[in-house]
């Protein structure tokens, strides 16, 4: 069963002020792990960040090579 809610910030920082030490530091690790969980990136992501890149001389080759073969089909 899920529940929703919908309080503004002023509200969430009064519940929170109330919160005993122990339940702020819970809240608190649970918050920042949570933060940084979003922050990082998946699998794939962090592949394709560091995959490598063709260079503009290899993409400039690339475009001639392809120009070469469409002259070479049509011909």
């Amino acid at each position: 069963m899920q529940l929703q809610v919908d309080i503004n910030f002023d509200q969430l920082i009064q519940l929170a002020k109330g919160l005993t030490p122990t339940q702020w530091a819970t809240l608190k690790t649970a918050v920042d792990t949570a933060d940084t969980a979003v922050n990082q990136p998946s699998d794939l992501e962090a592949f394709l960040l560091t995959a490598p890149t063709f260079t503009d001389e290899q993409i400039q080759e690339i475009a001639e090579t392809r120009k070469r073969i469409n002259q070479w089909r049509t011909s």
